[in-house]
């Protein structure tokens, strides 16, 4: 078996919603699935996906949105962050609390480890694509590519070469998560980038079940290409895979 990395394996994007009711409404206008959540959390807390991506939706105050990654026997692993210089503004370790860990990227992304799942993963058909298509990545707003791709790269991702188009990114690949950085002048926030060939059909859609838009950058064409906002603030980039 594979050496986990640092992390371990990638679990939820964790975004906190002040109104979970209407998070979950939102995804499942989008076509996500419930999961089966643990007892972990005592706050309101559930999962929805579309097949690729499982977003943690958490009724409470936090970093949002945060990579969250299950490493079994985290309380032992500590070392390995320490000598990749990583300093960690949460340690709860013990034999009677939930284990997890918590840190920060160059650029303020914020990554938390926990010893376990705390949901099921759901079953959906290869075919079944949310209103959105396919989830191509998370991509997080950085000034200074280098700085992120020396981050990452030790906790398990590999830079591809930086692309020009549709905007100037630097996609990382890993084995669980497709992550990617863009200029902040271009999106100032985090993004669950989503890509398909019959997106403006898609968008369409979308557009007549009220979902709610944000303009999109100069350059992008729209209706080809869409910008969603959530009710938690989450933006949801939607390209046409021609881009």
């Amino acid at each position: 078996m594979a050496q986990l990395p640092p992390p371990g394996r990638f679990h939820e994007l964790s975004l906190a919603t002040g109104d979970i009711r209407a998070s979950v409404e939102f995804y499942e206008r989008l076509g996500f699935s419930h999961t089966v959540t643990t007892d972990t959390y005592a706050h309101p807390y559930g999962v929805l996906t579309d097949g690729t991506v499982y977003i943690g939706l958490h009724q409470w105050r936090g970093a949002s949105p945060t990579l969250t990654f299950v490493r079994p026997g985290i309380a032992a692993c500590l070392a390995e962050f320490a000598a990749l210089g990583i300093e960690l503004s949460v340690c709860r370790t013990g034999e009677e609390v939930f284990n997890e860990i918590g840190f920060e990227g160059p650029h303020g992304e914020s990554v938390r480890v926990i010893e376990a799942r705390t949901y099921s993963p759901a079953a959906r058909a290869a075919d079944q694509v949310s209103l959105c298509g396919e989830f191509a990545q998370l991509s997080l707003p950085a000034s200074d590519f280098a700085a992120a791709r020396t981050f990452w790269e030790p906790l398990g991702f590999v830079a591809i070469e930086e692309a020009a188009a549709p905007y100037v990114h630097l996609p990382l690949t890993s084995d669980t998560l497709e992550l990617a950085f863009h200029r902040p002048r271009t999106f100032e926030a985090a993004l669950l980038v989503f890509r398909a060939a019959d997106m403006a059909a898609r968008i369409e859609r979308l557009r007549a079940l009220g979902v709610t838009e944000e303009p999109l950058p100069r350059g992008m064409v729209r209706d080809a290409n869409a910008l969603l906002l959530s009710p938690e603030g989450t933006q949801l980039l939607l390209l046409t895979d021609a881009n």
